[in-house]
Order: structure tokens, then sequence, then C-alpha cells
């Protein structure tokens, strides 16, 4: 039988993909928890939704954020070792396109938007624009602390964010329900 526990992270430290040995509060697990977290919510809306377009985006995302979160795992030094791929301006490219093909076909709102207004799928694409977000700070993060050699991830992140936005108002379109703009204090 196969343990999952192997109790090597019980001190409070974890392995990049090279072996070695890092603060479980090091930028780069930060970095790619978060990259996790983005791949776990898009999980959840390819579960549920109906749509099979959008669940062959959500899982070509899935499986960008699983080449990004490795290359994040990976000591620069370490990757040609391990053939490590990298995020590449053609994946940046295929975001910007996804996203022009949606708003050919919509009209932004020119307000903040409540999430949850509508309904739950466009919710939860904005939660994992959210978690995109963050995930952007941290690997900028790791470019400030000269952990990131790859400029291309910076901007898949931003368009990934970008893209998760415009989903979620596509969805909005497609189900017939608006979003429900922040109108200010009244």
């Amino acid at each position: 039988m196969v343990k999952i526990y192997t109790k090597k992270g019980d001190e409070g430290q974890t392995s990049l993909f090279g072996g070695q040995r890092i603060s479980k509060s090091d930028p780069r697990p930060e970095a790619y928890g978060s990259l996790d977290e983005v791949c776990a919510i898009l999980g959840v809306v390819r579960a549920v939704t109906h749509d099979p377009d959008l669940q062959a985006v959500i899982h070509s995302l899935q499986e960008d954020l699983f080449l990004l979160a490795a290359e994040l795992a990976t000591a620069p030094e370490d990757r040609s070792r391990f053939a490590v791929q990298q995020i590449t301006p053609e994946h940046t490219v295929r975001l910007e396109s996804l996203i022009d093909q949606r708003l050919a076909k919509i009209e932004l709102p020119r307000a903040f938007i409540i999430p949850g207004s509508s309904s739950y799928i466009p919710a939860l694409l904005d939660w994992g624009r959210a978690v995109a977000r963050r995930a952007e700070r941290r690997v900028v993060e790791l470019r400030e602390a000269g952990f990131l050699d790859n400029p291309e991830v910076l901007k898949y992140l931003n368009r990934l964010a970008d893209l998760l936005f415009v989903l979620a108002r596509y969805q909005e379109v497609v189900e017939g329900k608006g979003a429900v703009q922040w109108r200010g204090r009244r």
C-alpha cells in the first residue's frame, strides 16, 4: 500500500523538484500554492458547467497551471536537468485569443461587478480571477527575490485573470442573467 504521508514536511519544509529543501513559507510554495488554488476552483467550474466549450477552455487552463506550477517549483539551475517546460508567448497569445473571441460577443459592464449576483458559475470564475491575481502578486515577489527568470509568467498570469473576468461576464450573458454592478455608497 502506498502511503500519502511521508512526514518530510512535518518540520515546515518542502522540496523543490530538484530535491532542494526550502521552507513552506518561502515565496515559491506560496506562488505555486496559489496556482493550485486557481486550478482547484476551475475544477469546480468544469465539474458543474454543462457547456462543453467552457469545459474545454477550463481544462486547457488547468493544463497550463500545472506547467506553470512545475516551472515555479523547479530551481532555474535544475530546469534543463528535468526538462521542465516553460510558459511561452504562445500560451499568452492563446489567452488573448480566447478573450477576444468572447469580447466580440458581449459588452463589458462599465462598473465594478458584485460577484455572485447572477449565478454560481460566474461567481466561481470571479473567485478564480481573484486568486489568480494573488498568484500574480506572489510571482512578482518571486521576481523581486531573483527566483523568476521567465518574464512570460507574469504576462500569462495577467491575461489569465483578464480571461477569467471575461469568461464570468460571458457566462452571465449566456445564462441570460446580467451582472449586478456596484453603484457606490448611497
